[in-house]
């Protein structure tokens, strides 16, 4: 199993270090860089190319939003971005997953789940905490006035598969949900991520619920 290289993005040095101790226990993981500010932060991984970065959501020099944005439009492939808050229902963190974040994870979270947590954001098809991220959608969702043109395209089994992608199931659980084979899943994952115009599963998530495609329930 190849190392997931790690870069952590946070403005006081004690989370670095804390983060970086975790990891680095790890062995399938390497932190192979730190920053203490968005615009370093942005700097390194263009140099370093990571799989994954932990990015604290408010830095000085340009906030883990502007970062996020930066690093995902001028990277291909990009990195994975987690970002790592104090509060989940921080409107902060829901403008980072707009942005392409691939998940968030809550700074008083355990060792346990920060490892858990970079696994799956690198070598999974699963969602970062479904049951957050529909919390964080009902909160601060941004309603659209009337149905996405993309709901149109999808047929109906894509949206079949949205619906599943939202409560968090991988390609292989929803090949099994729907009886088809993982390759299937995979590609009608793939045609929701097209017709949707949007770069990963968070991403097509959260579009299916700003454009109330999906209600979150509660």
């Amino acid at each position: 199993m190849s190392t997931i290289r790690v870069v952590v993005a946070d403005d006081e040095r004690m989370v670095r270090t804390a983060l970086r101790v975790i990891l680095a226990a790890e062995p399938d993981m390497e932190v192979v860089g730190e920053a203490a500010t968005g615009a370093e932060a942005v700097s390194l991984v263009r140099r370093l190319r990571p799989d994954v970065v932990l990015m604290d959501v408010r830095m000085p020099e340009a906030d883990g939003i502007r970062a996020t944005e930066q690093i995902l439009a001028t990277m291909d492939p990009a990195p994975r971005i987690v970002v790592v808050t104090t509060f989940e229902n921080d409107s902060y963190v829901y403008d980072a997953l707009r942005a392409g974040a691939a998940g968030f994870l809550l700074k008083r979270a355990g060792a346990p789940d920060l490892v858990a947590a970079v696994r799956l954001v690198a070598r999974s098809d699963s969602l970062l905490y479904p049951a957050a991220l529909r919390g964080l959608a009902a909160a601060h969702a941004r309603h659209a006035p009337g149905p996405p043109v993309w709901a149109a395209r999808l047929t109906e089994r894509e949206a079949e598969v949205l619906r599943l992608m939202a409560k968090g199931l991988t390609n292989a659980e929803i090949g099994r949900r729907l009886e088809v084979g993982h390759a299937t899943a995979k590609s009608h994952v793939a045609a929701v991520l097209a017709k949707t115009g949007t770069r990963d599963r968070t991403q097509a998530v959260i579009a299916a619920y700003e454009s109330g495609f999906i209600v979150p329930e509660g």
